[in-house]
């Protein structure tokens, strides 16, 4: 997929969803190896870019968790929080505007591959991303010469880029201690 130059962003949205029970964690997927996915093959969090159907950002996140890991937040599911938008770093990626929002999942509801666009999920504990070694960095091939890039190390998989930066933001915003928010349906910007 070519960069999309100096034009729009386009949006996307994607859903950092957690569970309590047996232990505070969140979801991941893998992403399948594809030609013509900026993002084949990595560990990532389920989302997509927004579809003129949709109403909102917030519904691009639900619709997109449904269709690729099976889990509909709209009933089993919470919004906590939106952190900042944020936009991928490099010029070989696609122009986005990439919307996270945080849901909180009710019992009941696992998630599982449902979309040739998924290789498989991880629900990760929280404080895996605490324990000495969790933080590290991987070395990326780049246009400009070889790069490294932060990343935590899960299930033996490297998370980096923008799946890494919106953990990051969430472990520091007051989203990590998983109230949910009152009123209000994109559930309120936290830094």
């Amino acid at each position: 997929m070519a960069p999309a130059g100096n034009g729009p962003r386009s949006q996307a949205a994607v859903a950092l969803v957690v569970r309590r029970e047996p232990e505070p964690a969140f979801l991941l997927v893998r992403r399948a190896r594809s030609p013509r996915d900026p993002w084949s093959g990595q560990m990532a969090l389920p989302g997509g870019r927004r579809d003129p159907e949709d109403v909102d950002l917030r519904e691009t996140a639900v619709r997109e968790t449904h269709e690729e890991v099976g889990i509909d937040l709209d009933s089993s599911g919470v919004l906590v929080g939106r952190l900042p938008d944020l936009k991928p770093t490099s010029r070989a990626i696609p122009r986005l505007m990439i919307a996270p929002f945080v849901f909180l999942l009710s019992g009941g509801s696992d998630a599982h591959v449902a979309s040739t666009e998924i290789a498989a999920v991880y629900w990760v504990p929280v404080a895996d991303l605490s324990v000495p070694g969790a933080r590290s960095a991987l070395a990326v091939e780049t246009p400009a010469g070889k790069r490294e890039f932060p990343c935590y190390r899960v299930a033996g998989q490297p998370v980096w880029g923008l799946t890494y930066r919106i953990l990051r933001r969430f472990l520091k915003s007051r989203l990590a201690e998983l109230q949910p928010v009152a009123g209000g349906n994109d559930g309120g910007m936290v830094e």
